[in-house]
């Protein structure tokens, strides 16, 4: 049996920047920074986009040679429009990935860069070195035809065992090229999973508030069937010595973040799903309804960090019925390094789609005996 030395922890699907990337190659830069502003342009409107070139032509004088002659490897300035930061150290995936979090895709200069997809252009003045960057071609999703190319090179067909497949466009086609990646990003949006959080002691209500009956099973079951309807799949999440009490038609996600809470749950279930967005659900709303559930997903924003509601009793991001997307789980880790296992303090300090709820009472949760025979009296009267 072969030694295995770290742990098999399920990795997200990044790219050398992140999860949508495209690197550019086979032209002038020029060529390249022209089509990529084009596009940043007409997709920005629709979603958060990035660029990355290199600049190998630093001028004398610049802030960058003065701030670090003086020996800082970092410097940060507010520029009111805009953050600049300007760092003096080695820089890779590893370091790029969190920085582009936040952003919806990346567009990439290849001439420098690599990234996980590639748009190749045939033009004549970079065929040798296109010719030197077949490694690079992992996974070419649009060819383009300089003015006067008629089909690729042939050691681009020998190399691209698909290339029959791949769209062709002309360079000069910008509304062609523009309306393939808005196709692409339409389609982007990671597959929705269901997760109950069923694994609180509760200790106030001094029974499991999963196990109570309010529409005639236990609630936690309940509430997994709503979520159900809009989820390719759902999970109970439970404590270690919960595991093995999930009903028969949803599986247990156990909590391997031990002593978090909630924030805890969550994390254990990007750990274990790390590129599918999570709709997480507190066991304890049996308020909550098909429609408040619809009304969330309808208005979820991939392009946040997360779609929440905002509590209608302080104003605040509900953190255990809303949407995470992929992106906010290195965030979440982020604020746990920093001491924090709170995810509503990670919602309140994070780009989110805040909605107000079209039934208000659904976000009322039930901790105590004094709130369970409330509740139970709203749901005799229909609320």
């Amino acid at each position: 049996m072969k030694h295995q030395k770290h742990a098999a922890i399920a990795r997200p699907n990044y790219g050398t920047f992140g999860k949508n990337e495209w690197a550019i190659l086979g032209t002038p830069c020029g060529n390249i920074q022209q089509l990529s502003r084009e596009l940043i342009h007409s997709l920005s409107s629709n979603w958060k986009m990035a660029y990355v070139d290199a600049d190998h032509k630093q001028p004398e004088g610049s802030s960058l040679q003065a701030a670090f002659r003086s020996g800082a490897q970092l410097e940060y300035t507010d520029k009111i429009t805009h953050h600049r930061f300007e760092v003096d150290q080695d820089m890779g995936p590893f370091q790029y990935r969190p920085m582009f979090n936040n952003v919806d895709a990346v567009i990439v200069n290849g001439n420098h860069f690599s990234a996980s997809r590639q748009v190749v252009v045939i033009d004549p003045r970079k065929e040798e070195s296109l010719s030197r960057k077949l490694d690079r071609l992992t996974d070419v999703q649009l060819i383009l035809l300089a003015e006067g190319v008629t089909e690729p090179y042939p050691f681009l067909k020998e190399n691209i065992s698909n290339i029959e497949e791949i769209p062709v466009l002309k360079l000069a086609d910008i509304e062609g090229i523009i309306a393939f990646f808005k196709y692409k990003m339409q389609n982007a949006p990671p597959p929705l999973n269901g997760l109950v959080l069923a694994g609180g002691k509760s200790q106030r209500m001094g029974e499991d508030k999963g196990l109570l009956d309010f529409h005639g099973m236990p609630q936690r079951q309940f509430a997994a069937r709503l979520l159900d309807d809009f989820c390719e799949k759902t999970f109970l999440s439970f404590r270690p010595d919960q595991m093995g009490e999930s009903p028969i038609d949803f599986p247990a996600l156990q909590d391997t973040f031990i002593g978090l809470g909630p924030m805890g749950a969550i994390l254990s279930a990007f750990r274990e799903k790390p590129d599918v967005a999570w709709l997480v659900v507190a066991c304890d709303l049996p308020l909550l309804d098909q429609s408040v559930l619809d009304f969330l997903v309808k208005n979820r924003n991939p392009s946040q960090m997360a779609t929440a509601f905002r509590s209608p009793v302080n104003a605040f991001p509900e953190p255990l019925i809303a949407i995470w997307e992929p992106r906010s789980y290195p965030v979440l880790l982020q604020f746990l390094a920093q001491g924090y296992s709170c995810p509503r303090k990670v919602l309140i300090n994070s780009p989110v789609e805040l909605l107000e709820a079209p039934n208000p009472l659904a976000l009322k949760n039930v901790n105590t005996p004094e709130e369970l025979a409330e509740v139970r009296e709203r749901l005799k009267k229909h609320f």
